[in-house]
């Protein structure tokens, strides 16, 4: 069960890194929700390798094929498969992992789990794999946007110490794709540019944050106790590869303060709504959403597939050095924009149907 995610808006992702192709499986999505394959494809072109020498230089298309649950451009309620084949997989550049396992990589550990690995590309442990959550997260985004005014939008916010300054309320998509970095703050955007470009040459990697902002989410979403609106976002933020932490509103900055200092006051708008005067809670408090933007950011480490030569052991547990063939980002963080921003997409889509599936019954003035 480890490749499901969601309850009622529930993904199966399959494939593996240089197998004949990866996608997903997406039950629960309503019947009747246009779909363009096209707004699917945008989504899937921001994770696509290829794109700058930022990123690894395989060459795949990711040309998504919806293989069922869609009939003349409407869902029809129904499970919908999407398929995307893999085009440059090289298998043979991994040869020399066959036996001997890759630092701070999956190697080791999917041995130790399963006695039998795919060294080609990583198989599932493979940022491939994210391809059927991207294609899904496309369709949740779509029905969020539409039927629940929700818009979600990520962007790099760190990469190893360089910081950006970005107001998550106001910034748009045209700014965070402006560059390669996916960086809206342009001075810090050509630093992080340049880093990351330095570690390329040099065999190397960095790692960096990846914030997020959902504008629009009404107040209701979330079911404690175990099913915490920020429980889920955590765990789905940390399901992704080199994923490392997670924090929402103040996060671990919030501990420097005070009750007095960090709590939100509430007042009423001038349409009559309960509101916060601030959101360091980061839109949700008792694990259900207040109806304030909620933000979160997700660190990411270095990508650990590296050219530099580095000390490790074979799986017949002899000592020996590696430095990795193949073909591999110098930093992760571009490629995870769409990936966070589909799993958030995912998250709230299964909250949101949740909550209209519990809130049928006529409620007292």
């Amino acid at each position: 069960m480890g490749s499901v995610y969601g309850h009622l808006f529930r993904i199966s992702t399959f494939g593996e890194s240089h197998g004949g192709g990866v996608g997903v499986v997406l039950e629960g999505c309503p019947p009747r929700l246009s779909i363009d394959l096209e707004e699917i494809q945008r989504d899937l072109d921001r994770r696509r390798p290829g794109q700058s020498v930022l990123t690894t230089p395989r060459q795949e298309a990711d040309r998504a094929e919806i293989l069922s649950g869609v009939f003349e451009g409407q869902t029809l309620g129904t499970p919908i498969a999407i398929l995307v084949r893999n085009k440059d997989a090289r298998p043979s550049a991994y040869e020399e992992m066959r036996e001997t396992y890759r630092p701070s990589h999956a190697d080791y550990t999917t041995d130790a789990k399963y006695g039998v690995r795919n060294w080609q590309g990583g198989g599932r442990a493979s940022a491939r794999e994210t391809i059927g959550r991207v294609a899904a997260g496309a369709i949740a985004r779509k029905l969020l946007r539409e039927h629940a005014g929700i818009e979600v939008l990520s962007w790099v916010s760190r990469v190893k110490d360089i910081d950006s300054k970005v107001d998550a309320e106001t910034v748009t998509l045209e700014e965070i794709d402006a560059n390669d970095v996916r960086c809206p703050d342009a001075d810090a955007a050509e630093k992080m540019y340049e880093l990351i470009d330095s570690m390329r040459r040099q065999g190397d990697s960095v790692g960096g944050v990846v914030e997020c902002v959902a504008r629009g989410v009404p107040p209701g979403l979330g079911d404690p106790v175990f099913d915490k609106l920020e429980a889920d976002l955590a765990k789905a933020m940390m399901s992704l590869p080199a994923a490392k932490g997670f924090e929402i509103g103040s996060g671990f900055g919030g501990t420097s303060l005070t009750g007095s200092e960090h709590n939100d006051p509430f007042e009423i708008d001038g349409e009559g709504r309960t509101r916060t005067t601030t959101n360091r809670s980061g839109g949700i408090q008792g694990g259900i959403s207040n109806g304030e933007s909620i933000r979160l950011r997700i660190a990411f480490k270095p990508t650990a597939t590296i050219r530099t030569e580095q000390q490790t052991v074979t799986s017949g547990g002899e000592a020996t050095t590696l430095a990795a063939g193949g073909r591999h980002d110098p930093c992760v963080l571009p490629r995870a924009v769409p990936m966070v921003e589909a799993m958030v997409c995912l998250t709230l889509a299964d909250h949101w149907l949740r909550q209209r599936g519990q809130d049928v019954l006529p409620r007292e003035d």
